[in-house]
């Protein structure tokens, strides 16, 4: 509420929105902490996204226009620009919404919106279970915007067939990086995040 400059009235909803895609726990007369996914939890969420995004990035080609193939283009920019600032964090988020915004335009709502809880869920997970060392992470998200670029390339060439596999290697590829002899960190500081 500090960090946002609001009442705790206002961030309560959205506490509880979190805890509903299972991002942060509430647990009674304790408060909110962010959820700690388990190594199955984390499997379980890239075998779903296996599942549907195939699916999600050959609907999208069907109804693609140049415009929404621009729009990835530049997601992808944004991606790389914050991956080159070291802002892993906003790099992880702007791949989560790379994904999100072929979901939005493939035209299945059901599929969309479930995705949507399961990219905030493996934002999280990234977080938790990438490689500590900072390099790693970097090395991580440039493969996964070079995995973008190669997808798009075949979203302009309108081969789902081919993009429908590659989505499929990309997220085979995220998951095989997880490392879930986790080191802890520490808790992030709320304010320099979000102040």
């Amino acid at each position: 509420a500090a960090a946002f400059g609001v009442s705790r009235t206002r961030i309560r909803p959205v506490l509880v929105r979190l805890a509903n895609e299972k991002v942060v726990t509430l647990t009674p007369n304790r408060g909110a902490t962010i959820a700690e996914p388990s190594e199955q939890e984390a499997r379980e969420v890239f075998e779903v996204r296996r599942m549907i995004e195939p699916l999600l990035v050959e609907r999208f080609i069907a109804r693609a226009t140049a415009a929404d193939i621009q729009m990835l283009k530049r997601s992808i920019q944004d991606e790389e620009a914050a991956r080159k600032a070291g802002d892993m964090r906003r790099a992880i988020r702007l791949s989560g919404d790379f994904h999100l915004q072929i979901a939005s335009h493939a035209g299945h709502q059901t599929l969309g919106g479930i995705l949507r809880e399961l990219v905030s869920r493996t934002s999280l997970i990234l977080m938790a279970y990438s490689p500590p060392h900072s390099q790693a992470r970097e090395d991580a998200t440039a493969c996964g915007c070079l995995e973008h670029r190669a997808l798009v390339s075949a979203i302009h060439l309108r081969d789902a067939k081919e993009a429908s596999r590659l989505m499929r290697e990309h997220l085979l590829r995220l998951e095989s990086q997880l490392h879930f002899s986790q080191m802890d960190e520490g808790a992030p500081d709320l304010m320099a995040l979000f102040g």
